[in-house]
């Protein structure tokens, strides 16, 4: 083992996590090692390890793995359990992401010796909140570099004469890159900066990059059955996948129909606004068809309480809370309440929509004979709700007799 002192870098392979590397070996004399998370992005990520040995990073220390069932089954999927949305819309595609990929910095850096990670977030954003909060969470101890707020490389241009100086290659497409920064990983596609800072003007059709524009859509509905066991999809089209794998195949036909996308104005944690243009085919429809099959086998009780805490379970994995006490106990909480919530729900896909259409479960709460227009043999009477009225009135009169004395 070598006397440097090593951090583990998250690596994408990139023109900013390549400045990042050869800074943290140039400035600050760290021995680098590499980890790049396969989420599912679609990119080719062998390149990254490519660009890590140009950069003179020893094979030993260069980590890729493929994580998407991980994300999938341990991540996204407990999260859906509570129909997860932040402010009404936002599916947190990229939230999610962040506590997994610092699990696995941490871990690294406890198994080579190393004290410290570091990131490419800047210090505008939420990212350096999630990366960091999850970090401490699960090593209390460990140092954390993040360049963008220590560096004075705050432009593009700076960091291209960085690169230049240092040998570092840069990609044409770096060059001439596209006006806007993108995020994707399985559940998502996400746009932001630049062509897309102003709010009162229209994203243009090139930002999506993940579906099909709605109106031009296929013009043939699809129909399609989940199926659900304890909360959780098991099966599209009584075909069995794994969870990547159901998430993946969501994805490809949510695509087809332009699914999914969003275009946001939302509040980050650091306190600014900020739009987003994003783009979650295979999670509208899998919320669709959970909150679906929710219907009939959850209790009222349960359902509104879910819808209750909702918003604090997402402000929760919005904020980087993820690996918090108060996030667990909300998990098992939702966990709970997913027990009974099984069966099938079928969904039409057609032009940007997601509808459920008809759903069933062996522990259906649902029952014709009760909500029956015609004779329910004694199952309900009628009668009794006289009582429960009055009763449920009782305050509301008192009050209205009281109100109507002055």
């Amino acid at each position: 083992m070598s006397g440097k002192k090593r951090v583990v870098l998250a690596f994408s392979g990139g023109l900013d996590t390549s400045v990042i590397l050869k800074w943290l070996q140039t400035e600050l004399n760290y021995e680098v090692i590499c980890f790049t998370a396969d989420l599912g992005q679609g990119e080719e990520l062998e390149q990254a390890r490519d660009k890590a040995i140009l950069l003179g990073i020893k094979k030993e220390h260069i980590f890729i793995e493929d994580l998407r069932e991980t994300f999938a089954k341990d991540f996204i999927f407990p999260m859906f359990r509570a129909n997860t949305v932040y402010e009404g819309k936002y599916l947190l595609g990229t939230s999610i992401a962040r506590p997994l990929i610092s699990k696995r910095l941490v871990e690294i850096a406890a198994n080579l010796g190393a004290d410290a990670v570091s990131h490419g977030a800047t210090g505008k954003g939420n990212d350096q909140v999630r990366f960091e909060l999850s970090a401490y969470a699960l090593n209390p101890d460990i140092k954390i570099i993040a360049p963008w707020r220590e560096w004075n490389l705050n432009s593009r241009t700076k960091l291209m004469e960085f690169a230049e100086k240092n040998q570092i290659p840069i990609t044409s497409n770096k060059v001439g890159e596209a006006p806007f920064s993108v995020d994707a990983n399985l559940l998502h596609t996400s746009s932001e900066g630049l062509i897309l800072e102003d709010p009162s003007k229209e994203a243009p059709e090139y930002i999506f990059q993940r579906t099909e524009q709605p109106e031009s859509a296929a013009e043939k509905s699809d129909i399609i059955t989940l199926t659900f066991k304890n909360g959780d999809p098991i099966a599209l089209n009584q075909k069995n996948y794994s969870p990547g794998k159901l998430l993946e195949e969501l994805n490809v036909i949510g695509s087809k129909h332009g699914i999914g996308r969003l275009d946001l104005v939302e509040n980050r944690f650091v306190g600014m606004k900020s739009r987003g243009i994003y783009e979650t085919p295979g999670g509208t429809i899998l919320l669709e068809a959970h909150r679906g099959i929710e219907s009939i086998t959850l209790d009222s009780g349960s359902a509104h309480l879910k819808d209750e805490i909702m918003p604090k379970y997402a402000e929760l994995i919005y904020n980087g809370l993820w690996f918090s006490p108060e996030r667990k106990m909300l998990q098992a909480l939702i966990d709970e309440s997913q027990l009974f919530v099984e069966g099938e729900v079928t969904l039409k896909l057609y032009k940007g929509s997601a509808v459920v259409i008809a759903r069933q479960s062996s522990k259906s709460l649902y029952s014709e004979k009760l909500v029956t227009f015609e004779d329910d043999q004694g199952l309900y009477d009628q009668k009794d709700a006289e009582g429960f009225i009055k009763l449920k009135a009782l305050r509301l009169r008192e009050l209205a007799r009281r109100n109507n004395k002055q």
